[in-house]
């Protein structure tokens, strides 16, 4: 039985993973390219005695690869070893992919393109002449619709023939000015004993010509490179002054879009009457009505995240706390006990609960995604957020910061630029998460009037998030310094989307995020669970055994264990932390009790409410506990009530959004500045708020 290695290469939106999804028989597997975090589909076929092994690379645009996709995908097809290559373009943009295209057949390969998305352009009133393709391009040319499985089939049977047959002669080829230096230089290149192959010689002087960094390392320790070196800086030299170009990149990509164009005009009627797609565009794109539509989109699709999506979290809560219950139970009673049912489930718990909101949230960007309104978000909001150093796209993570940081940093893996990407995963702390508003509510209550109460709340969302966007300019300023890079994205015609690859791709997401953030989140616990719970202090257990014992009624009863609850706190190691550190909140009117407060906080924010309630000593209480409130009344001052709000609002996410982070950034530096950074700048912000409301006598 034979194998056949094929890779599956594209521009983005042409339809890949339709197609992938749409193959019979296939298995799917997904995992990560080595080394590095971009996501990795494979297709597994068996057809005529042959195992077929399909990879599908990342979208890329051209060889001059530029985010970190497009260097996964350039280096495969130019370090790996596979047998054909099958190149998706879009027929809506024909045109525009086959300047792609051109590049692929300067690799010379064994090669098959499929023109997906047929039925759009029959539809509009075109058509594509698929033999008068094939006989220009000088490769086999398949016509096809993943969403009505037309052609897909053929694929295979294809990849068989053409991986049988030699292969195909060249039929691209360039202005006869360009074909000559091409030759002059390969000349020189196959000199060296490491070149025997014409064509690959032709492809690697095509990719200096055009300052390929990747091809000019692999040929810079050749014994004929100096020769090679100033041969070409003279054809560059040359070229330049025949085309009147600053350069031969340029002169290359002028070369193919004409003969795509030729191409295309040879092979495609092209539709005359003005498109769906155009007549949408007049109205979601328009220069007033845009921007206000697009918002309201993105407000519906908050508000699904996050009020659907909150339905079944109780009863997620509810089963893990059973779960939790009838483990206790049957499990003997100890330590192991402890760290499970009351560190390690809880916490797993928690990120299970967050699947709802996941699921609906990338439902809705896979909605925007393969109906091509995706496109005109960014080109609508590209401009305002520029002026912060952020890029449009950044908008859809920003917006779903405001229910929870976790499923808002998986969003930002739409920004495709690693800069932009990282700098809108910096600030998305600044955008307040519901979990902090149980915090927000209970501080207001105390300390401010129930008639400014939303006025209140309002302004700290509101000043959350002008905050966040004055630190994304700081931040471009300063570590990421220059414009943030246009993002290139191609218009693609509006369509219904596939049933099938929506939910594959949020299958696909489910898997990714319980298994990276899980992990984390487990070991988080464990830490935690041990920091609260120990050292064991048995003479205060007793005292308090022997106090409880004498109780007169439940209610002292419950007086007493919760002052036993905070005794046991405060002489934990994470209590003795908190004392510890108390001279570095003392300057911002913390005691230890809001200092430990704080700290829980990193473990979940509504876990402050909760730690309060502990540590003075009136029971399990909620936000709206007018008990607690009292309590806050009495012992913290309205300073450190607004110190403690500014903390909250800044610092640093809970440890499920850290951990999201963590498994999204690689990068020690940028997770070590995640980490410090945020929780700096809260303290500065409080104890200026806190001193600036001394001075007024406040």
């Amino acid at each position: 039985m034979g194998k056949i290695k094929v890779v599956m290469v594209g521009q983005p939106n042409v339809g890949k993973s339709s197609i992938i999804n749409s193959m019979s028989g296939a298995r799917l597997h997904v995992g990560n390219f080595a080394g590095v975090t971009v996501e990795k589909k494979e297709v597994f076929l068996k057809k005529d005695d042959f195992d077929i092994e399909i990879v599908d690379l990342p979208g890329i645009y051209s060889l001059n690869a530029y985010t970190p996709e497009e260097h996964v995908a350039k280096n495969y097809l130019l370090n790996e070893d596979y047998d054909v290559i099958i190149n998706v373009v879009d027929a809506n943009v024909l045109q525009r992919n086959l300047i792609f295209t051109m590049q692929l057949l300067d690799m010379h390969k064994k090669m098959i393109l499929v023109v997906n998305m047929i039925d759009e352009v029959e539809k509009k009133g075109g058509k594509i002449d698929a033999d008068k393709l094939s006989t220009l391009l000088g490769i086999p040319v398949i016509l096809t619709s993943a969403k009505e499985h037309r052609g897909v089939d053929e694929i295979v049977d294809k990849i068989i023939e053409v991986y049988k047959n030699a292969k195909p002669k060249r039929k691209i080829f360039y202005n006869e000015k360009i074909e000559d230096e091409i030759e002059n230089i390969s000349k020189i290149l196959m000199k060296s004993p490491h070149f025997k192959d014409k064509d690959l010689a032709r492809f690697y002087v095509i990719r200096l010509l055009e300052k390929d960094e990747d091809i000019y390392k692999i040929v810079h320790d050749l014994p004929i490179f100096l020769e090679l070196h100033e041969e070409l800086g003279e054809s560059i030299k040359r070229l330049k002054l025949e085309f009147d170009e600053d350069s031969v990149a340029d002169i290359l990509a002028n070369e193919r879009n004409a003969l795509s164009k030729s191409i295309v005009m040879q092979s495609m009627i092209l539709p005359k009457k003005e498109s769906l797609t155009d007549k949408i565009d007049n109205i979601l794109i328009h220069p007033i009505f845009g921007l206000p539509i697009f918002l309201f989109f993105m407000w519906a699709l908050f508000q699904l995240t996050f009020e659907i999506g909150s339905i079944p979290m109780d009863y997620i809560d509810q089963t893990v706390t059973n779960f939790a219950n009838w483990l206790r139970s049957i499990l003997p009673e100890g330590d192991l006990n402890s760290v499970i049912t009351d560190g390690v489930i809880p916490a797993v718990g928690a990120i299970i609960m967050f699947l709802p909101n996941i699921l609906i949230l990338f439902l809705g960007i896979n909605l925007l995604e393969q109906t091509g309104y995706m496109a005109r978000a960014a080109f609508l909001l590209d401009g305002f957020l520029k002026k912060f150093g952020l890029q449009g796209k950044a908008f859809i993570p920003l917006v779903s910061g405001f229910g929870c940081t976790v499923p808002a940093y998986m969003a930002a893996r739409t920004l495709k630029n690693p800069k932009d990407r990282i700098i809108t995963m910096l600030v998305l702390g600044f955008m307040n998460c519901s979990a902090r508003l149980p915090v927000y509510v209970l501080l207001i209550a105390a300390f401010f009037p129930t008639h400014s109460a939303g006025n209140v709340l309002f302004a700290i969302y509101i000043g959350g998030a002008i905050l966040g966007l004055i630190v994304a300019k700081i931040l471009r300023m300063v570590l990421f310094k220059g414009e943030p890079e246009p993002f290139v994205m191609e218009m693609p015609p509006y369509r219904f989307p596939s049933i099938k690859a929506l939910a594959m791709e949020l299958w696909i997401k489910s898997k990714i995020f319980i298994k990276k953030a899980g992990t984390f989140i487990a070991g988080a616990a464990m830490i935690i669970w041990f920091l609260s719970s120990y050292p064991v202090n048995e003479n205060l257990e007793n005292e308090y055994a022997k106090k409880i014992e004498l109780a007169t009624s439940d209610e002292q009863k419950v007086n007493l264990q919760n002052e036993l609850a905070a005794k046991e706190l405060e002489n934990s190691y994470l209590g003795s932390f908190g004392k510890f550190i108390e001279p570095v909140f003392e300057p911002i009117g913390f005691d230890w009790r809001l200092s430990v407060a704080t700290l829980s906080g990193l473990a979940a924010k509504e876990v402050v409410v909760s730690t309060l309630a502990t540590l003075y000593a009136v029971g399990e209480v909620d936000e709206s506990s007018s008990t607690l409130i009292k309590k806050l009344r009495e012992n913290i001052d309205f300073k450190a009530a607004i110190a403690l709000i500014v903390i909250i609002m800044i610092y640093s996410p809970c440890v499920a959004a850290m951990s999201t982070f963590y498994a999204e950034v690689p990068q020690w530096v940028w997770r070590a500045f995640y980490t410090i950074y945020p929780n700096v700048l809260a303290w500065i912000l409080a104890f200026i708020a806190y001193h600036t409301l001394s001075l007024f006598g406040l």
